[in-house]
């Protein structure tokens, strides 16, 4: 339990995407798709930031579920994808292996679908693995919401914690004084935060008086009706 206190931090965790690939988004009916997609990519590019150790493990690429979604291919260009025939990742030696060697017992997970990969896998880390299972529930996705939710609170109950991409990504900053990851994240947020980012952007040009961030055709003045 004390660890469970001890917050995510870059030097702790390491991070996992499990087979975010299209055949397995088109059953996923507990989250928008497209936000489910922007949720993952999202998270991806925090933990680049933050230079997390990241595995991507995918299933049946070939034959069945087709190729992982190219914006989170690009934000890990050079990583290896750790092919499976096993609905559990933690089946396959190699995902064991790129687990233990990067030597960190806080795993975030995010992946599909919330009550089979991502149930099994959580559960046995656990019982086998003795890591710690970060559940990125608005990056995950099950067949319906039922699946997910209940999933969800099996895992929970085992000890999983549940997190929100978001959650995470400001838990690795935790202090807007590390200048060094400050832009990085603002620039995820804008991005990828919803309201938030807007209103990250209204402050930053109406408030602070910064230049927008794209630059565009010139604004031409109102014409007053007649």
């Amino acid at each position: 339990m004390t660890a469970k206190l001890e917050l995510l931090t870059p030097q702790n965790s390491q991070l996992i995407f499990i087979d975010h690939q299209p055949q397995m988004a088109f059953g996923v009916q507990s989250i928008d798709r497209q936000a489910l997609k922007n949720n993952a990519v999202a998270l991806a590019k925090s933990a680049k930031v933050f230079a997390i150790p990241t595995t991507i493990t995918t299933v049946e690429t070939e034959s069945f579920s087709g190729h992982t979604y190219p914006e989170l291919l690009a934000v890990f260009p050079e990583a290896p994808l750790l092919e499976r025939t096993s609905m559990n990742s933690w089946d396959d030696k190699k995902v064991r292996d790129a687990l233990a060697a990067n030597g960190r017992k806080k795993v975030v997970v995010s992946g599909l679908w919330t009550e089979v990969c991502n149930n099994s896998f959580a559960l046995c880390a656990m019982l086998e693995g003795g890591y710690e299972i970060y559940m990125v529930a608005d990056a995950s996705g099950g067949t319906s919401k039922e699946a997910h939710d209940y999933a969800m609170q099996r895992m929970i109950q085992a000890g999983v914690i549940p997190v929100t991409w978001q959650q995470v990504l400001l838990e690795w900053q935790r202090d807007w004084a590390r200048r060094e990851t400050y832009d990085a994240v603002m620039s995820i947020v804008k991005e990828h935060s919803g309201a938030y980012g807007m209103g990250v952007d209204y402050a930053y040009t109406m408030v602070h008086k910064a230049p927008e961030r794209v630059s565009h055709g010139l604004t031409l003045a109102p014409v007053p009706a007649v």
